[in-house]
């Protein structure tokens, strides 16, 4: 499985791995987000770092809660060391040089968006790839929240947000937007980054 998404990666600089995450660990991890979620500790996402953060709801609908290794629960300890597995296979084959990994669960409510963007600050490229695991059972295509890529020279691709899937890229170099969907859509998303 890691196998095949450092191939995806080396041809083409993304990778989509459906069932990356056990159904049992992505309906937990679900099921804490949407804990977070319910008691208020979910907070508007941003847009920019430190004094350019904004909050602007014309770009942006998800709310986030930050995963933290200190505190993190036994599902996200398990997602946390299938994604050091992950960052050791890649930067033994591609040599990206990856140090750790920051994340978040993100929750778009229904009708929400994220516009086209990359994932990278303007005065802090440290994150290198973009990483998302999606937590949502049952997902059908006409319920949208696709993610949508914009590959260099290529056609879009668009990622169905189904519970388990894996997505990946790299942060600075590829487009990106999140469709809105007709349901809330959760994942955890992260980034690993380079020192």
């Amino acid at each position: 499985m890691i196998n095949s998404i450092v191939a995806q990666l080396a041809r083409q600089s993304w990778a989509v791995k459906p069932d990356f995450l056990p159904a049992t660990l992505s309906s937990q991890l679900a099921s804490e987000a949407e804990s977070c979620y319910q008691s208020g500790r979910l907070r508007p996402a941003g847009t920019g770092q430190g004094p350019e953060r904004e909050v602007r709801s014309e770009i942006r609908g998800d709310g986030i809660y930050w995963l933290d290794t200190q505190d993190a629960t036994p599902a996200q300890t398990d997602y946390l060391e299938r994604m050091e597995i992950l960052r050791l296979a890649i930067n033994r084959e591609l040599q990206l040089g990856l140090f750790d990994l920051e994340a978040h669960f993100a929750r778009y409510p229904a009708g929400a968006f994220y516009k086209k963007h990359l994932d990278v600050f303007r005065a802090d490229e440290r994150r290198t790839l973009s990483v998302i695991c999606y937590l949502n059972e049952n997902w059908q295509t006409e319920d949208g929240g696709q993610l949508r890529l914009y590959p260099e020279n290529e056609h879009t691709v668009d990622v169905l947000p189904r519970g388990g899937t894996l997505a990946c890229f790299i942060s600075a170099g590829l487009y990106h937007e999140v469709l809105p969907a007709t349901r809330p859509r959760l994942s955890v998303t992260g980034w690993f980054r380079r020192r």
